[in-house]
Protein backbone atom coordinates (compact mmCIF):
# COMPACT_ATOMS: atom_id res chain seq x y z
CA UNK A 1 0.00 0.00 0.00
CA UNK A 2 2.63 2.23 1.01
CA UNK A 3 3.90 2.46 -3.05
CA UNK A 4 1.00 2.44 -4.51
CA UNK A 5 -0.81 5.31 -2.54
CA UNK A 6 1.80 7.49 -3.13
CA UNK A 7 0.93 7.61 -6.62
CA UNK A 8 -2.86 9.08 -6.17
CA UNK A 9 -4.25 12.08 -4.28
CA UNK A 10 -7.24 11.27 -3.85
CA UNK A 11 -9.74 8.78 -1.92
CA UNK A 12 -13.73 8.47 -2.74
CA UNK A 13 -16.17 6.51 -0.98
CA UNK A 14 -19.04 3.48 -2.02
CA UNK A 15 -20.71 0.84 -1.08
CA UNK A 16 -23.57 -0.67 1.10
CA UNK A 17 -25.69 -3.82 1.87
CA UNK A 18 -27.79 -5.87 4.04
CA UNK A 19 -27.78 -9.21 5.23
CA UNK A 20 -30.49 -11.29 7.32
CA UNK A 21 -29.38 -11.68 11.00
CA UNK A 22 -30.41 -13.94 13.71
CA UNK A 23 -32.08 -12.36 17.37
CA UNK A 24 -29.52 -13.26 20.06
CA UNK A 25 -31.31 -15.00 22.75
CA UNK A 26 -31.05 -13.52 26.42
CA UNK A 27 -28.50 -16.25 27.45
CA UNK A 28 -26.25 -15.18 24.63
CA UNK A 29 -26.69 -11.41 25.45
CA UNK A 30 -25.42 -12.44 28.99
CA UNK A 31 -22.52 -13.86 27.91
CA UNK A 32 -21.91 -11.45 25.03
CA UNK A 33 -22.02 -8.58 28.05
CA UNK A 34 -19.45 -10.84 30.23
CA UNK A 35 -16.69 -9.68 28.40
CA UNK A 36 -16.51 -10.85 24.80
CA UNK A 37 -15.34 -14.55 25.23
CA UNK A 38 -14.75 -15.25 21.60
CA UNK A 39 -14.58 -12.35 18.87
CA UNK A 40 -13.54 -10.96 16.02
CA UNK A 41 -11.57 -8.16 14.25
CA UNK A 42 -12.91 -7.05 10.80
CA UNK A 43 -9.98 -5.72 8.98
CA UNK A 44 -10.90 -3.61 6.05
CA UNK A 45 -7.26 -2.81 4.34
CA UNK A 46 -6.67 0.78 2.06
CA UNK A 47 -5.92 1.12 -1.35
CA UNK A 48 -2.82 -0.60 -3.19
CA UNK A 49 -2.30 -3.25 0.08
CA UNK A 50 -2.40 -6.49 -1.13
CA UNK A 51 -5.51 -9.08 0.37
CA UNK A 52 -5.26 -9.97 3.89
CA UNK A 53 -4.38 -7.70 7.31
CA UNK A 54 -4.14 -4.14 6.56
CA UNK A 55 -0.17 -2.84 7.55
CA UNK A 56 -2.00 -0.58 9.55
CA UNK A 57 -3.42 -2.33 12.67
CA UNK A 58 -0.86 -5.47 12.54
CA UNK A 59 0.95 -3.78 16.18
CA UNK A 60 -2.09 -3.51 17.59
CA UNK A 61 -4.01 -6.80 16.38
CA UNK A 62 -1.05 -8.48 17.31
CA UNK A 63 -0.95 -6.66 21.31
CA UNK A 64 -4.67 -7.28 21.44
CA UNK A 65 -4.38 -11.06 20.49
CA UNK A 66 -1.70 -11.66 22.64
CA UNK A 67 -3.39 -9.57 25.65
CA UNK A 68 -7.21 -11.30 25.35
CA UNK A 69 -8.11 -14.94 24.39
CA UNK A 70 -11.02 -15.88 22.23
CA UNK A 71 -9.99 -13.50 19.25
CA UNK A 72 -9.22 -13.80 15.49
CA UNK A 73 -8.91 -11.55 12.48
CA UNK A 74 -10.75 -11.65 9.35
CA UNK A 75 -9.83 -9.29 6.54
CA UNK A 76 -12.44 -8.19 4.30
CA UNK A 77 -12.10 -9.12 0.77
CA UNK A 78 -12.78 -6.63 -1.68
CA UNK A 79 -10.30 -5.00 -4.38
CA UNK A 80 -9.08 -2.41 -2.37
CA UNK A 81 -8.61 -0.53 -6.18
CA UNK A 82 -7.61 3.26 -6.63
CA UNK A 83 -10.99 3.27 -8.20
CA UNK A 84 -12.18 3.73 -5.11
CA UNK A 85 -15.32 1.86 -5.22
CA UNK A 86 -15.25 0.28 -2.01
CA UNK A 87 -19.25 -1.00 -2.22
CA UNK A 88 -17.62 -4.74 -2.31
CA UNK A 89 -15.86 -3.93 0.96
CA UNK A 90 -19.08 -2.76 2.39
CA UNK A 91 -21.46 -5.72 1.21
CA UNK A 92 -18.45 -8.23 2.70
CA UNK A 93 -18.28 -6.70 5.99
CA UNK A 94 -21.87 -6.79 6.39
CA UNK A 95 -21.51 -10.41 5.37
CA UNK A 96 -19.36 -11.72 7.82
CA UNK A 97 -20.98 -9.84 10.77
CA UNK A 98 -24.41 -12.30 9.61
CA UNK A 99 -22.70 -15.46 9.26
CA UNK A 100 -20.43 -15.39 11.86
CA UNK A 101 -23.33 -14.40 14.62
CA UNK A 102 -25.83 -17.28 12.69
CA UNK A 103 -22.87 -19.36 13.84
CA UNK A 104 -22.46 -17.72 17.71
CA UNK A 105 -25.27 -15.54 18.55
CA UNK A 106 -22.88 -14.55 21.33
CA UNK A 107 -20.04 -13.22 19.36
CA UNK A 108 -18.36 -9.85 19.85
CA UNK A 109 -16.77 -7.58 16.60
CA UNK A 110 -14.52 -4.95 16.42
CA UNK A 111 -14.65 -3.28 13.33
CA UNK A 112 -11.35 -1.28 11.80
CA UNK A 113 -10.79 0.42 8.45
CA UNK A 114 -7.51 2.50 7.28
CA UNK A 115 -8.38 4.57 4.54
CA UNK A 116 -10.20 3.46 1.68
CA UNK A 117 -11.16 0.47 3.95
CA UNK A 118 -12.47 2.91 6.59
CA UNK A 119 -15.04 4.91 3.85
CA UNK A 120 -16.17 1.02 3.54
CA UNK A 121 -16.23 0.20 7.14
CA UNK A 122 -18.24 3.80 7.73
CA UNK A 123 -20.71 2.94 4.76
CA UNK A 124 -21.19 -0.62 6.98
CA UNK A 125 -22.70 1.65 9.91
CA UNK A 126 -25.09 2.90 7.77
CA UNK A 127 -26.51 -0.15 6.99
CA UNK A 128 -26.73 -1.28 11.05
CA UNK A 129 -29.17 0.90 13.12
CA UNK A 130 -29.49 0.22 16.38
CA UNK A 131 -32.49 -2.21 16.16
CA UNK A 132 -30.24 -4.93 14.36
CA UNK A 133 -28.43 -7.28 16.33
CA UNK A 134 -25.12 -6.03 14.49
CA UNK A 135 -25.19 -3.25 16.27
CA UNK A 136 -25.09 -4.55 19.82
CA UNK A 137 -22.30 -7.45 18.67
CA UNK A 138 -20.13 -4.84 17.41
CA UNK A 139 -18.44 -3.23 20.57
CA UNK A 140 -15.93 -1.19 19.00
CA UNK A 141 -15.13 0.67 15.33
CA UNK A 142 -11.64 2.17 15.15
CA UNK A 143 -10.27 3.89 11.99
CA UNK A 144 -7.31 5.78 10.34
CA UNK A 145 -6.83 8.03 8.41
CA UNK A 146 -10.86 8.00 7.16
CA UNK A 147 -11.79 9.94 4.17
CA UNK A 148 -15.43 10.72 6.26
CA UNK A 149 -13.88 12.32 9.16
CA UNK A 150 -16.04 15.08 9.54
CA UNK A 151 -15.67 17.67 11.75
CA UNK A 152 -16.98 17.92 15.24
CA UNK A 153 -17.64 14.66 16.35
CA UNK A 154 -16.74 13.22 19.87
CA UNK A 155 -15.11 10.20 18.58
CA UNK A 156 -12.29 12.30 16.50
CA UNK A 157 -8.99 12.42 18.01
CA UNK A 158 -5.19 13.01 16.50
CA UNK A 159 -2.64 10.13 17.23
CA UNK A 160 -1.68 11.18 20.27
CA UNK A 161 -5.64 10.93 21.41
CA UNK A 162 -6.23 14.57 21.54
CA UNK A 163 -8.04 17.18 19.61
CA UNK A 164 -6.03 18.83 16.89
CA UNK A 165 -7.82 17.08 14.05
CA UNK A 166 -11.23 17.09 16.06
CA UNK A 167 -12.93 20.26 13.77
CA UNK A 168 -11.58 19.05 10.31
CA UNK A 169 -13.01 17.35 7.52
CA UNK A 170 -11.89 14.48 5.21
CA UNK A 171 -12.06 14.60 1.22
CA UNK A 172 -15.38 12.82 1.41
CA UNK A 173 -16.73 14.18 4.62
CA UNK A 174 -19.85 15.99 1.85
CA UNK A 175 -21.16 12.29 2.71
CA UNK A 176 -23.29 11.03 6.39
CA UNK A 177 -19.90 10.28 8.07
CA UNK A 178 -20.19 8.35 11.18
CA UNK A 179 -23.96 7.71 12.41
CA UNK A 180 -24.72 9.32 15.37
CA UNK A 181 -25.58 5.99 17.03
CA UNK A 182 -22.33 4.78 16.89
CA UNK A 183 -20.11 7.50 17.76
CA UNK A 184 -19.97 6.44 21.19
CA UNK A 185 -18.45 2.89 19.71
CA UNK A 186 -15.52 4.60 17.64
CA UNK A 187 -12.37 6.22 17.36
CA UNK A 188 -11.86 7.69 14.35
CA UNK A 189 -8.19 8.80 14.32
CA UNK A 190 -6.84 11.58 11.68
CA UNK A 191 -2.88 12.15 12.20
CA UNK A 192 -2.33 16.52 12.02
CA UNK A 193 -1.86 17.29 8.23
CA UNK A 194 -3.46 13.88 7.01
CA UNK A 195 -4.82 15.60 3.52
CA UNK A 196 -7.33 12.33 3.44
CA UNK A 197 -8.95 12.97 7.10
CA UNK A 198 -7.42 16.44 7.42
CA UNK A 199 -8.09 18.39 4.61
CA UNK A 200 -7.46 21.80 6.47
CA UNK A 201 -4.06 21.06 7.16
CA UNK A 202 -3.17 18.78 4.47
CA UNK A 203 -3.38 17.79 0.54
CA UNK A 204 -4.01 14.21 -0.66
CA UNK A 205 -2.10 10.89 -0.10
CA UNK A 206 1.10 12.56 1.89
CA UNK A 207 3.64 11.12 4.60
CA UNK A 208 0.90 11.42 7.19
CA UNK A 209 -1.31 9.67 5.94
CA UNK A 210 1.01 6.81 5.44
CA UNK A 211 2.32 7.52 9.72
CA UNK A 212 0.08 5.12 10.81
CA UNK A 213 1.74 1.40 10.55
CA UNK A 214 5.18 3.00 12.37
CA UNK A 215 3.21 5.15 14.83
CA UNK A 216 3.68 4.02 17.95
CA UNK A 217 1.18 5.83 19.52
CA UNK A 218 -1.84 5.27 16.96
CA UNK A 219 -0.69 1.49 17.67
CA UNK A 220 -1.30 2.07 21.63
CA UNK A 221 -4.34 4.27 21.01
CA UNK A 222 -5.75 1.24 19.02
CA UNK A 223 -4.59 -1.41 21.49
CA UNK A 224 -6.18 -0.23 24.63
CA UNK A 225 -9.48 1.43 22.96
CA UNK A 226 -10.14 -2.06 21.44
CA UNK A 227 -8.92 -4.13 24.93
CA UNK A 228 -11.76 -1.40 26.05
CA UNK A 229 -14.47 -2.18 24.13
CA UNK A 230 -13.95 -5.67 24.78
CA UNK A 231 -13.76 -6.06 28.05
CA UNK A 232 -16.23 -3.81 28.71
Amino acid sequence: MLASLLSIGLIALAGSGTLATPVPSPADLVTRQTGCAAYTIINTRGTGERQGPSSGFRTMNSNILSAKSGGSVYSTVYAASFSQNSAAGTADILRRLSSELSANPAKCFILEGYSQGAAATVNALDSIPTSDPRFNAVKGVFLIGNPEHKSGLACNVDTNGGTTTRNVNGISSFGGGIPAAWVSKTLDVCNFGDGVCDTRNGFGINAQHLAYPASSSTQKLGTDFVLARLNA
